[in-house]
């Protein structure tokens, strides 16, 4: 039974019912009342996430895993290119895989061989490279290379093999597929020009939208009823089935492409790197392969241009050594899928009840005003088994029908532990189509820095991407009842707050803000820090302060150019971050350095992967509380039940130690390790394998101005901080935030430590830091370079370590839409350092 997609007039309760979900049930199989005991036996991993990218990867059962390396641990496999017993094993092994993944598909030997690739793109890409192409040429047109707009980027790549060959390449659009006919002209008159080689590529399903694109069509193509181009020749097809097969089944005896491309993670999410070209044994004489390799050779002369290519097709193109222990695991994927689901036809039926409901839910919901809050981008109204994969792409719009970023929407969903993707999921064609994107868009939002992968989600107006969300074998009415509740509670059920229609405090006004109390006022006009204040003793690092002040002095005419006020905008607090990720140490005073506050960010904590951990992954770091003791030249770190233990500041014992490569935010830093006490202290702590690292004092990385938009801008050198040397909020925009939520019981000194700022001011408004161009703040100079986009971290209590929704909820509604908050700044005209900050500073501006 098909499930109507438009369900007007039925409530939230009865749209999310069970009862509801039973309407899109299409059979009567075990397997979708088996999939709870699944989930339980074989994912009890995913705890409580709601894992929504299975057109990403599958994840693997655990009997899967299980299987494979009882298998490792009993049997010796050697590499297959040698004779001895154990490689023998490995040889006989890997055929019978081959002819396991050819039953898959209902065929055989006789007709298809399976080529073991890295994964689809390698098989996509080996295609071309030994397609036997025809250059253009005076007395022939030569070959086409064809392939549908709604195609995955490693298809589109197929062109740059293409060019090499002489060869154009032509994109065609769907719509024009379906509407293609086959030519009037007869074959005969065509001469040789029918029997030039031409290559349509196009995708069994869509990875973008899910659409299913007829199977028929590639007999049609080869047959000569269908031309992709009013191109007469021979045409053979690549049938890109990797979205395709990880939920439907493919019957090669009945569809018989020449080439089909797969990879075996998308089918059961193990093992990962490995994919296969099917290859019809009918085209193989026509092929051509330039590179030879080891395993592929017969025989071959290293002096002379001499080679013969062995007579086993696989054998010829496998260049090297194949992933052999690999594709043990393949056997044991489609094994313990056909156990657990009973074929793909259960699975298929399975992942389409789920998109179905979830795709009628999704249709009905609207706001209060009757305005739609999703547009979904489908090809089609109708959830079809044969039209339509397990796959809805789509964006949330806001009740004026503006589109919320889809960035946005994934940092409200990890709150959640709701796990989807975004962005145009390397399908530029279906993305353009169905966005609304020209290609001088395109061209543009690359020129506004967007790229692909980033969470740049709206220029002008226009998304850039969307979020899609996809149905597995494991995936279960649970999963879509959650996913529909996230969606119902952070946007049709949440209160509207419009900031432009809260009064604002102008600057001629009190300080006081529309329903603040005397303690929050107080606390607006004086933030005391609740640490110990700094002393700063050395008698060397003054007299450096007092230079850097003397540097840092400007014009009377350039002062005089400040927006001012009556009331004078005032330094609050000042908080480094000695170790990344971990507690603040406030202060009253503190040098500012070349890299930002002295100290500041100049530890991270690893795992054992030597990856930085941050409070995503492990909040209980706010609970580790570093300080700096300049008189003693100490680092001092506590925790609870934790004794105390120092890292010095000038390490004469690391000097010579082993430099280290890591990454922060995709930029390569160096650092060195700080050795067994600390990591001991910090393993017990966070009970997992850790250690703190140090960023290397000779090495230099620079904050990226151009991409600010600020190119006139000095290069500035970054600590290990995620964008820029400091991070400054306003207290009047914490207050205003505070007041939107709908429990306003967290202190105000709380709050702002969720934010994670260097630098905290008492302004007169709200937000009238992000109209700032310049700071200057006792006589030190910082250039804005932008808003702080903000992730799930601000959720986390800095005092527990406990995680709530609220305030990234109340940031996103109040903000529509855009959770920034916080200025970066950068260091602007100090020549030398150590200059110095105080509390109580004057902070003046220059507006845009």
């Amino acid at each position: 039974m098909e499930g109507n997609p438009n369900t007007p007039g039925m409530s939230l309760d009865v749209l999310l019912s069970a009862r509801h979900f039973q309407n899109f049930c299409r059979s009567s199989s075990d397997y979708g009342s088996m999939i709870e005991e699944m989930r339980r036996k074989e994912f009890s991993r995913i705890r409580d996430m709601t894992y929504l990218d299975n057109a990403g990867a599958a994840l693997f059962p655990q009997s899967l895993l299980d299987g494979y390396m009882k298998d490792l641990s009993e049997n010796v496999y050697g590499n297959p290119h040698s004779h001895c017993i154990s490689s023998r094993l490995t040889y006989e092994t890997v055929e019978n895989t081959r002819y396991r993944i050819l039953q898959h598909f209902n065929t055989t030997a006789e007709d298809y061989t399976v080529i073991f690739t890295s994964g689809s793109t390698a098989a996509i890409k080996l295609v071309a490279e030994i397609f036997p192409w025809t250059p253009n040429c005076l007395n022939n047109l030569g070959s086409q290379f064809c392939y549908l707009t709604d195609n995955h980027t490693s298809v589109i790549g197929i062109r740059g093999i293409t060019k090499i060959f002489n060869v154009p390449s032509v994109p065609v659009k769907p719509e024009d597929m379906l509407q293609s006919k086959k030519l009037e002209s007869d074959c005969h008159q065509q001469g040789e020009y029918c029997k030039t080689p031409h290559l349509f590529c196009y995708p069994a399903q869509s990875n973008f939208s899910g659409t299913k694109y007829p199977l028929a069509w590639i007999e049609k193509l080869k047959c000569g009823k269908l031309f992709p181009l009013g191109t007469p020749g021979s045409w053979f097809v690549l049938l890109d089935a990797s979205s395709y097969v990880s939920t439907s089944p493919l019957d090669l005896s009945v569809y018989q492409p020449d080439f089909v491309t797969i990879s075996f993670y998308k089918i059961f999410g193990f093992p990962t790197g490995l994919g296969a070209l099917i290859m019809s044994n009918r085209v193989t004489h026509l092929l051509r392969k330039n590179y030879f390799g080891g395993g592929t050779a017969a025989a071959y002369l290293s002096e002379e241009d001499f080679f013969v290519p062995k007579a086993s097709i696989s054998d010829r193109y496998e260049d090297g050594t194949i992933s052999f222990l690999d594709i043990i695991a393949i056997k044991y994927g489609f094994d313990t899928l056909e156990r657990l689901t009973g074929g793909m036809e259960n699975i298929r039926n399975h992942t389409h009840t789920l998109a179905s409901y979830t795709f009628s839910v999704l249709s009905a919901l609207r706001y209060a005003n009757g305005a739609p809050a999703i547009h979904i981008y489908s090809d089609t109204e109708v959830r079809n088994l044969d039209l339509q994969g397990p796959v809805i792409n789509f964006n949330v719009l806001d009740e004026s029908g503006g589109i919320i970023g889809y960035s946005q929407v994934d940092k409200l969903a990890s709150l959640y532990n709701i796990q989807f993707r975004t962005g145009c999921f390397c399908n530029n064609g279906a993305c353009q189509k169905h966005l609304g994107n020209s290609n001088m868009d395109i061209k543009l939002n690359l020129k506004a820095g967007h790229v692909c992968g980033d969470d740049i989600d709206v220029i002008n107006g226009k998304p850039t991407g969307s979020i899609r969300i996809s149905f597995g074998f494991m995936s279960t009415f649970e999963d879509a009842r959650i996913f529909l509740k996230f969606i119902i509670e952070c946007f049709i059920k949440r209160p509207t707050h419009e900031i432009s229609n809260i009064k604002l405090l102008r600057q001629d006004q009190t300080n006081c803000l529309p329903g603040s109390d005397t303690n929050e006022l107080q606390c607006l006009q004086s933030n005391r820090a609740h640490g110990e204040d700094l002393c700063i003793p050395h008698i060397r690092i003054l007299n450096e302060m007092s230079s850097a002040s003397n540097t840092c002095t400007h014009s009377s005419t350039e002062i005089s150019s400040l927006e001012t006020n009556h009331k004078a905008i005032t330094l609050a607090s000042i908080y480094l971050y000695p170790i990344k990720s971990c507690a603040p140490f406030q202060v009253s005073q503190w040098p500012v350095a070349e890299q930002g506050l002295l100290f500041d960010r100049n530890w991270m904590i690893v795992n054992e992967n030597r990856v930085c951990f941050s409070q995503k992954q492990e909040p209980n770091l706010c609970l580790i509380y570093p300080s700096i003791d300049l008189k003693k030249n100490i680092m001092i770190i506590k925790a609870k039940g934790m004794g105390p233990i120092e890292i010095p500041l000038i390490d004469d014992n690391n000097a010579n130690a082993p430099i280290c490569q890591n990454k922060i935010c995709g930029d390569r830093v160096q650092t060195y390790d700080c050795g067994e006490k600390i990591a001991d202290w910090l393993s017990r702590f966070l009970n997992r394998k850790c250690r703190l690292i140090r960023q290397s004092s000779n090495f230099s990385r620079f904050a990226n101005t151009n991409r600010k938009g600020l190119s006139g801008v000095p290069p500035s050198t970054l600590s290990l901080v995620n964008e820029a040397q400091y991070l400054l909020v306003n207290r009047a925009s914490i207050l205003f935030l505070r007041q939107q939520m709908e429990s306003s019981d967290i202190e105000i000194d709380q709050l702002t430590q969720r934010f994670r700022a260097n630098i905290v001011i008492n302004g007169h408004q709200p937000f009238e830091e992000e109209k700032w161009t310049e700071v200057f703040i006792g006589g030190v100079h910082f250039q804005v370079s932008g808003k702080c986009n903000r992730c799930q971290i601000i959720c986390i209590d800095q005092h527990t370590g406990e995680k709530k929704k609220d305030v990234f909820q109340t940031l996103s509604t109040s903000r529509e839409g855009k959770a920034t908050f916080g200025m970066y700044l950068l260091n602007s005209s100090c020549s030398s350092y150590p200059a110095v900050l105080k509390v109580g500073s004057p902070v003046l501006f220059t507006e845009k």
